[in-house]
């Protein structure tokens, strides 16, 4: 029997009429590894919350040390230390690493910024961290943003940690690094809460895995003793299939060819450096690369929203028989030529739908062109939406809801059912399923294997390689702007794309 860290009995809260968390019970000990898992909107992240001090429970009693604490602030929460590393960090980008560390902290006297930074490379070597505590947080790359966000809490001597997604950004290398760390705290005592929805994960890291459905806390488990099946069903509710059923290319023909593009930002940063590619259809290409990589660019410069220094992007149309340099139509034109883009912006409502408007006028978005009556016909769209909702299963009161009532999940449905439903010849999309439950994701890697068996030519960024490697028929990538693979899904495996990603292996090479 472990020793408990913190126990939650009983919590609850709900916003509004929806209910968050009902009853929940958890306990994790010290030096243990906890996941905690759950489909979105099932309340793992606001239970968290509760713990951390940015939310305060409705109702129910958390522990610590076996004594019963009242935590009202992220302040009190460091008091009784436990740190809490965010899905966003909270950095601020012109301070060092160390400066951003002690960001916040009452000390007496003046800051002596040598013994902070020595106090952090003391932290880094103990645990296995890989930090310039000099370094500022806009020249690092997202896993040493984390490195600095888990340190910051280490910092102020937290012994619960909690890490929200950890992995959401991070190479498999990368990952494999943080898991090597989190083993050091753990020998060390530290009790840490993963949450996460990637199950090979939670089977590679933790010692136990706690499970909620719906706000409700369904169970705890011995990692050792359970496998990704069961966790499935404790997850959802009901067994489901988790293989990505991948079917040969049919008859494909070349849809669009980029040749030589090149791409600068307003600082004068080359962000796309000659980046060739076939896509075509009947088939699924990924784009994998470390996050800031020109992957946004890449797809934004083929739907005609950067203006390219150089190269062309060659679309063959399929209706007119003839081929177009994209390079010359606006975004208006391309959309018209059937080359769909669905980016699931990390800020999902300010980019991609408006949060006021219900999901119908949503849909019209998307139909609506300037110069039409003012009396916009509302029939299609809402047959439209309804459509979206049923498929996708949208958990929403109806088409008439706000968007910005809708789970952060439920959103990117919409976003990428309404694209789907343009019909295109080309459609691209990225980060389709980030932050969504295994049911929703399967559902839409579902859908874009039904675009791919129509004759659509379906360009994928993604994040989880286990996913690309298992979806897509070849996987381009990128490091840096620069192609430096393109491999045959069926094929490679995830240490040979994160070799890639990191530039430590291949050139511009192309298997055809």
């Amino acid at each position: 029997m472990g020793v408990p860290a913190i126990e939650l009995r009983n919590i609850s809260k709900s916003f509004g009429s929806i209910k968050a968390n009902r009853n929940v019970n958890l306990t994790v000990n010290k030096g243990e590894i906890l996941s905690l898992l759950g489909e979105n909107g099932s309340g793992k992240t606001t239970l968290m919350n509760m713990i951390s001090g940015i939310y305060f429970p409705d109702s129910g009693h958390i522990l610590i040390d076996g004594k019963e604490v009242v935590i009202r602030s992220p302040r009190d929460a460091f008091d009784y230390k436990i740190g809490m590393i965010h899905q966003h960090f909270k950095l601020v980008d012109i301070f060092t690493a160390a400066e951003n560390i002690v960001l916040g902290l009452e000390e007496k006297g003046k800051f002596n910024i040598k013994e902070i930074e020595k106090r952090v490379s003391e932290i880094s070597s103990k645990y296995g961290f890989d930090i310039d505590p000099s370094k500022k947080i806009y020249e690092m790359s997202v896993s040493e943003k984390q490195t600095v966000e888990i340190i910051k809490v280490l910092y102020r001597g937290a012994n619960i940690l909690i890490l929200d997604e950890p992995t959401a950004v991070l190479t498999p290398q990368e990952t494999g690094k943080l898991f090597d760390v989190l083993r050091r705290m753990k020998e060390d005592g530290k009790s840490i809460v993963i949450i996460t929805h990637k199950l090979h994960e939670v089977l590679a890291i933790s010692d136990k895995v706690s499970v909620l459905r719906k706000g409700e806390y369904i169970g705890t488990l011995v990692t050792a003793e359970t496998n990704e099946a069961e966790l499935t069903e404790m997850m959802v509710g009901k067994k489901i299939t988790l293989n990505i059923d991948r079917e040969e290319p049919g008859n494909p023909q070349d849809r669009l060819e980029v040749k030589g593009i090149d791409f600068e930002n307003n600082d004068g940063v080359k962000i796309l450096d000659d980046v060739s590619f076939t896509a075509r259809s009947g088939e699924i290409l990924g784009i994998a690369g470390i996050a800031g990589s020109g992957q946004k660019e890449l797809l934004e410069s083929i739907a005609g929203l950067c203006k390219l220094d150089g190269g062309e992007i060659i679309y063959h149309n399929p209706k007119t028989g003839t081929a177009d340099n994209l390079r010359d139509k606006t975004p208006v034109q391309i959309k018209e030529l059937g080359v769909r883009l669905s980016f699931v912006p990390e800020d999902r409502l300010g980019m991609g739908l408006v949060g006021n408007m219900d999901i119908t006028d949503n849909m019209m978005l998307r139909s609506y062109k300037k110069g039409r009556s003012v009396f916009v016909d509302r029939k299609k769209p809402k047959s439209l939406a309804e459509k979206i909702i049923n498929d996708l299963e949208v958990v929403t009161p109806g088409a008439g809801t706000p968007v910005r009532r809708l789970s952060g999940g439920n959103v990117q449905k919409v976003l990428v059912g309404r694209e789907i439903a343009a019909s295109p010849t080309v459609l691209m999309v990225a980060y389709p399923v980030r932050g969504l439950d295994i049911n929703s994701s399967y559902l839409i890697y579902k859908l874009l294997n039904e675009q791919k068996a129509s004759g659509v030519s379906v360009i994928f960024v993604g994040e989880d390689l286990d996913v690309l490697v298992e979806l897509c028929d070849r996987i381009l990538v990128l490091s840096s702007g620069r192609v430096t693979g393109i491999v045959d899904a069926r094929s490679t495996n995830k240490e040979e794309l994160g070799l890639l990603m990191t530039g430590m292996k291949g050139g511009a090479g192309d298997e055809e």
